[in-house]
């Protein structure tokens, strides 16, 4: 029979993202670890983890473990310190992964009312452009924009941007104002990245969908940084409402061809396929949902997930 307590360890493996940290976290021997997991893999037959001296990855075998026995350890977990501590209070780290200018329009004071909301509760952000992987970086919830393609993730719906073609007054007066899709070809246009063959930006206009080719000599991965670059007046930048909104309304940005952009830019909050969300996590995703939602950071709708697996 598999001893469920080398489940539970390699749960905890996956998510310390090491035997010696999760031996660390354990208080037991680095190889006293390794070789429990090791039994595990040999009662089931399968081996579950690929091993290199930096670091581990999950087989096949070990994903549909982890999917299917994370969630449970965790509600164990809970259950007794539930018991242990008398309440049913969220409690322990919440780790949440967004874009690297998350903060430039999610308010730390939100931040600080939900960590005064929920005192047993510890957040941790991982802010990077790169979409994490969650099972191997231990993210609880992520926030991200456009297709979930994961299908061992759950996805709920926030709500919706729209992209807008915006540049600043001052870089409009220098090199005009382009009156159709044709004269962006004359212009410089901020974009992600310089790469080989064509840059382009898909549009929704009034006909429908449509592409144009754009160039530019300024790119960057971040979107916060092409803004900034956008009021410096370094060219027109395709950007969500959402970030444009206050520097329309005080003049250091307008629209350029305001009748096209793109639509339907949605918003997720993603976290991993489990029967029951630990109460932190839940806490979080309804917290965070709530204030972008009423801040007019996304325009709201319904909130299905959009995608399954798992129990």
């Amino acid at each position: 029979m598999v001893d469920l307590n080398d489940v539970a360890l390699f749960v905890q493996v996956v998510k310390a993202g090491s035997f010696a940290e999760a031996a660390r976290r354990a208080g037991m021997p680095s190889n006293t670890v390794s070789r429990r997991i090791g039994q595990l893999e040999e009662q089931l037959g399968v081996r579950l983890l690929h091993r290199s001296t930096r670091h581990l990855t999950l087989t096949d075998a070990g994903e549909a473990l982890f999917a299917r026995s994370s969630g449970q350890v965790e509600a164990l977990s809970e259950a007794a310190l539930d018991v242990g501590e008398g309440g049913l209070t969220p409690r322990g780290k919440v780790r949440v992964a967004a874009a690297a200018d998350f903060f430039h329009w999610f308010e730390l004071d939100w931040v600080k009312l939900f960590l005064t909301e929920y005192p047993l509760v510890r957040l941790e952000f991982v802010l990077s452009d790169a979409r994490a992987d969650l099972v191997a970086e231990g993210i609880d919830v992520a926030i991200r924009a456009g297709a979930i393609n994961e299908p061992t993730l759950i996805a709920r719906r926030i709500g919706s941007n729209r992209g807008l073609m915006v540049a600043s007054p001052g870089y409009l007066a220098e090199r005009g104002v382009p009156e159709s899709l044709a004269d962006l070809a004359g212009h410089d246009c901020i974009s992600g990245r310089d790469g080989p063959g064509r840059t382009a930006w898909h549009l929704d206009g009034a006909n429908g969908p449509t592409e144009v080719v754009v160039r530019g000599r300024f790119f960057a991965n971040s979107a916060l940084a092409q803004l900034r670059a956008c009021t410096s007046g370094v060219g027109i930048a395709l950007l969500p409402d959402v970030m444009c909104a206050p520097y329309l309304l005080d003049g250091q940005l307008v629209p350029v061809l305001p009748e096209f952009g793109v639509d339907g830019l949605d918003m997720y909050l993603v976290y991993q396929s489990r029967r029951q969300l630990p109460r932190a996590v839940s806490a979080f995703v309804e917290f965070a949902l709530a204030k972008m939602v009423t801040a007019g950071l996304v325009r709201a709708g319904a909130n299905p997930i959009v995608a399954t697996s798992g129990p």
